[in-house]
């Protein structure tokens, strides 16, 4: 046994541990047993071309050891949130500075340190954030705030999401110790990317989302975007709450100031009132004024919870088959602009068309807030499921051989599944894949993206808090399914269980919702309803 699985185990026993055995002392709903099908289904329909801290020999006793159980009536569903922990996994990587996250498996020339990239950390905080082991993204926490990783090379919304993964594995000592790093970086980004109109810019594809029919307007392809001032929003915020936890209030107040004035600049700047969207301002060109399209982007406000009800009704473009409703996932240009292209020419990665997981991620955030957060009436949680089940159903590819495999990769097209990235790189050269691109399947396993978020925090609705309460708020529509159960999330020291049981016969504990703590129900509702427990 190599030294790194020690102390992986070492490090799982530690965490047994702590939460006073509770792990294997209460009495579980759902069973590892009844899901390693699944990974050893993964396994042996894999072409494992890049190995790190993981391989697959390995996976089945990582998972076992980290990941919460899911159980619904949708198998396909179920299917893909088991494939998303497997492919997590296999981006785990060792340093000799600790864990990190990776987005691609084999060395690509844009990347940092360790092959590290910043873009996609955000999704990695709040994917990882539920694993049973918190001490791989302590690590990634430090790597990114601590050593010269190159943090700013894209936008992200890092403070944030670390803040959030702390909501889940409380450690204040964590926060505090990082204050200062996170103050540090919010300032360089105020120095790099905010102008004198009040709001910060990003170049297009440094936000990682490059050829967008925005970026094209101005020559630098750069513009006031909803996404890196969201981003900066949700910074704002968190440095605000981690200066509270430290009390000091000059700090506090600081923040509380500046995340007021960039929420201000984002309704009453970005907000176009006669396309009821959110939108790039070109940057560079003579007057400020709207970009002419819409862009999936927009809805990065919601992410955080930015928006005033009133803004609501951008959300009616997300299900229009002229807006940004296709088969395959939402495309990122809405689909009546004349911009709107799925090439296969050009730059492999086009943000004027495909979908891509990266922004469906923030959506299905950006609408799960919606529905947890705000009184309106324009959305439903049965349009959240449908989009998560339409998000799931992407996660495939057609072998050569006809076979069906689950997948995910970089963007796909919105029409037929097929993965264009790959499609494209795999003859980029006349003896097949380059390189210089990243080399032999580049996008397999692609890590720039988030899935169990959305069935934990969403869909089942465990609602993440700094404080000793559980808020447990699910999206499942009454009646649309008989059952469903969420079994051995690690909460603030604590087990977590929630399961919906129709009729009461599935798993024998009556009927309707319930949570448990450790194994004791500690709240119950014949209907499916916000739930809130004191721990």
């Amino acid at each position: 046994m190599k030294f790194s699985r020690i102390i992986h185990l070492f490090q799982v026993l530690l965490i047994v541990v702590t939460m006073g055995g509770n792990v294997l002392a209460q009495n579980p709903v759902l069973s590892y047993d009844s899901v390693k099908s699944y990974i050893d289904d993964f396994n042996e329909n894999d072409e494992e071309h890049y190995t790190q801290e993981i391989p697959n020999e390995a996976a089945w006793e990582f998972l076992k050891n980290n990941i919460p159980l899911f159980e619904c009536p949708d198998k396909q569903l179920e299917r893909t949130y088991y494939f998303r922990w497997w492919t997590y996994g296999k981006h785990l990587k060792r340093t000799p500075e600790g864990y990190i996250i990776t987005e691609f498996l084999p060395e690509v020339p844009w990347s940092g340190k360790y092959n590290a990239i910043d873009c996609p950390a955000g999704h990695h905080f709040y994917e990882g954030r539920w694993l049973h082991t918190p001490v791989y993204l302590k690590d990634y926490a430090r790597f990114w705030y601590r050593g010269e990783a190159g943090l700013r090379t894209y936008s992200s919304w890092l403070t944030h999401a670390i803040l959030d993964f702390t909501k889940v594995h409380p450690d204040t000592s964590l926060l505090l110790d990082l204050l200062p790093a996170f103050v540090a970086d919010f300032e360089a980004w105020e120095s790099i990317r905010f102008d004198s109109t009040g709001m910060f810019w990003q170049i297009d594809g440094y936000d990682g989302m490059e050829v967008s029919v925005s970026g094209l307007l101005s020559k630098n392809h750069d513009g006031y975007r909803a996404t890196i001032n969201s981003y900066m929003y949700g910074n704002a915020v968190a440095i605000r709450e981690i200066a509270q936890i430290a009390g000091d209030q000059k700090l506090m107040k600081i923040y509380q100031t500046k995340a007021d004035f960039i929420r201000k600049q984002i309704l009453e700047r970005l907000w176009d009132e006669n396309a009821n969207f959110f939108k790039v301002i070109p940057r560079g060109l003579p007057e400020l004024k709207f970009s002419n399209v819409r862009e999936l982007h927009g809805y990065t406000p919601w992410y955080f919870s930015i928006p005033e009800t009133t803004h609501t009704r951008a959300w009616e473009q997300l299900f229009d088959e002229q807006g940004f409703n296709a088969p395959y996932g939402p495309t990122t240009t809405e689909q009546r602009h004349a911009g709107f292209k799925l090439s296969y020419e050009g730059h492999e990665c086009q943000w004027n068309g495909p979908s891509w997981p990266f922004a469906t991620s923030i959506t299905l955030k950006g609408l799960a807030n919606l529905l947890h957060d705000y009184e309106q009436n324009t959305v439903t949680p049965r349009q959240f499921l449908e989009l998560l089940t339409t998000y799931s159903r992407s996660h495939q590819r057609i072998r050569e051989d006809g076979k069906i495999v689950s997948w995910i990769d970089e963007n796909l097209n919105p029409y037929t599944g097929d993965w264009i990235s790959r499609t494209r790189l795999k003859s980029w050269t006349p003896t097949g894949w380059s390189p210089q691109k990243g080399g032999v399947e580049r996008g397999k396993d692609y890590n720039h993206s988030s899935f169990n978020d959305h069935v934990i925090s969403g869909l089942i609705g465990i609602r993440p808090q700094m404080g000793n309460q559980l808020v447990v708020h699910p999206l499942v529509p009454e009646g649309y399914w008989d059952y469903f159960c969420l079994d051995k999330v690690s909460y603030h020291g604590r087990i977590i269980t929630v399961l919906y049981d129709r009729t009461g016969q599935k798993y024998g504990k009556g009927k309707g919702l319930q949570v448990w703590v450790n194994g004791v129900q500690v709240a119950g509702s014949e209907q499916i309803k916000r739930l809130v427990v004191t721990l």
